[in-house]
């Protein structure tokens, strides 16, 4: 009763007027900077920080909170219309969502990318109120070794965008790894394979990578297609901009399951929507009917990650709140913002300052409410897209790319290197290697090494560690079990056919 209580004296903070009009204006500049990529929802929330000043902090972290999980929505459009993803969680997106555009089914699409984030975003808002305390002892027990064995079956996960030779999905996993390790390291602080150049020293940036494979590639085959005189006509909506019956039934199942597997994920500080996202791509397409047809426009492939990817950001303010512990780089800014105010995040926080949180957590509920409002009526505008002739569109296109990327540190170094990676996603697609598995292993490398490297310092380089939790123990048997069953299937079905 005490928590019902908050709960609506947080629902009284966040209806006020001025609550509202913040959390609308955090959910539409999240939306804005989820559709172009390269800002990100750190470098946003960053940018307004300062705003907040003299702010009431219940109504500036609202603000910024709507920032946060409105970006999930946005980025999905980019993606399912010009295969771009505004967001590192919409890279699933992308893998059907643009076989869809590409099959006429765009507004289908984005209706269950609209309707899928406002479900899963809801579930995790109420798993959210009902389950940070309790599950904030379950985050304190993951250390360097568990947090490795969970990004080492994240990667495994990959293994089920391979397609149909697993070789080619490994050589481009490896790719990415080899990727992830250019920089500086971050605990001998030695260079690694900079080449002398100072840009490097940070690393290729996830969004180069992603825009180079993703949005360049795409201009590169398109212009292939218009020299040979083959240009694809404008790709062009068939029946309703909304779900058939079919497709509904189809998604209902993903999104529930999305949902609830991306609030878990989003509990564990580090872990983020990406993994959230791919980890219920990989789990859709073994429970499918009919896995073919991922890959090739299958709308489970759209519903449960971008469902995963929305639910997480709810489960991320899990160990925020009740830890004080960021679970990435957006709720490391919001940490920071807390800490502006003159707050630490808490247990303590709960006790002494109820109306914020229950009112930041309520704003939630809300601001899902106005997303879904905001970006329905938006699937008819954004459409049009793809009605849009190619001479215009891939310009378009690279533009969109060349500003986005520039905008994070003004660098050349970083335009020149797209190009590269626009060439080397052109030649990927020439000799069907899969992009999604180098993409998502560059992105989980860096915590995959760390929490490696830690985890063997820690045990005086004892490998056992990796085994000798609970919680570890099971994470590697699964990775075991998600190697081993592609080829136990295969072996079945090879013996099913030689008894036919």
């Amino acid at each position: 009763m005490e928590t019902l209580g908050h709960i609506l004296n947080g629902f009284s903070v966040c209806l006020q007027p001025i609550n509202l009009w913040y959390t609308f204006v955090g959910v539409l500049i999240g939306t804005i900077v989820g559709i172009l990529p390269g800002i990100g929802p750190s470098a946003s929330i960053a940018l307004l920080i300062p705003m907040t000043f003299g702010m009431d902090p219940t109504s500036g972290l609202i603000m910024m909170a709507g920032i946060y999980y409105g970006t999930k929505y946005g980025g999905s459009a980019t993606a399912i219309l010009i295969r771009t993803p505004g967001e590192a969680s919409s890279v699933m997106t992308t893998l059907d969502g643009y076989e869809m555009a590409r099959n006429g089914r765009a507004g289908a699409a984005l209706a269950v990318a609209a309707i899928g984030s406002f479900l899963a975003g809801t579930i995790g808002v109420v798993a959210l109120t009902l389950f940070a305390l309790p599950l904030s002892s379950l985050a304190l027990k993951f250390g360097p070794a568990e947090y490795f064995c969970l990004m080492f079956f994240a990667l495994t996960s990959v293994a089920a965008l391979a397609g149909k030779s697993p070789a080619k999905g490994l050589l481009s996993t490896v790719l990415g790894l080899m990727i992830a390790t250019i920089g500086i390291d971050l605990q001998s602080g030695q260079q690694r394979f900079t080449a002398g150049i100072p840009e490097l020293q940070d690393g290729i940036g996830f969004i180069v990578v992603v825009v180079g494979m993703f949005a360049l590639a795409e201009v590169f085959r398109g212009l292939e297609h218009m020299v040979r005189g083959t240009a694809p006509k404008p790709m062009r909506i068939t029946g309703k901009l909304w779900l058939t019956r079919a497709e509904w039934r189809r998604s209902v199942g993903p999104i529930w399951r999305g949902g609830v597997l991306g609030f878990i994920v989003g509990v564990l500080p580090g872990a983020g929507g990406t993994i959230a996202s791919l980890m219920s791509y990989a789990v859709e397409k073994k429970l499918s009917k009919h896995p073919e047809e991922f890959g090739k426009g299958a709308i489970e492939g759209v519903a449960g990650p971008e469902a995963a990817n929305n639910s997480d950001t709810a489960g991320a303010m899990v160990p925020l709140l009740t830890l004080g512990v960021p679970g990435g780089g957006a709720t490391a800014v919001i940490l920071g913002a807390f800490m502006m105010h003159g707050l630490q995040p808490g247990p303590l926080l709960f006790q002494s300052r109820p109306d914020l949180v229950w009112g930041l957590i309520d704003s939630m509920y809300i601001g899902n409410i106005m997303l879904l409002v905001l970006n329905l009526p938006l699937i008819g505008l954004f459409v049009r897209l793809l009605y849009i002739p190619s001479g215009i569109l891939y310009p378009l296109i690279v533009a969109i790319s060349v500003i986005g990327t520039y905008a994070i540190n003004a660098s050349m170094v970083e335009l020149y290197l797209v190009l590269f990676f626009g060439v080397l996603g052109y030649l990927f697609e020439k000799v069907q290697i899969p992009v999604a598995p180098l993409v998502l292993s560059l992105v989980l490398a860096g915590i995959m090494e760390q929490s490696f490297r830690q985890a063997l310092t820690l045990s005086d380089g004892n490998l056992s560690t990796f085994v000798s939790s609970p919680i570890s123990a099971i994470l590697m048997s699964m990775t075991v079990i998600a190697v081993v069953t592609p080829f136990a299937m295969r072996m079945v079905k090879r013996l099913k056919e030689r008894g036919n």
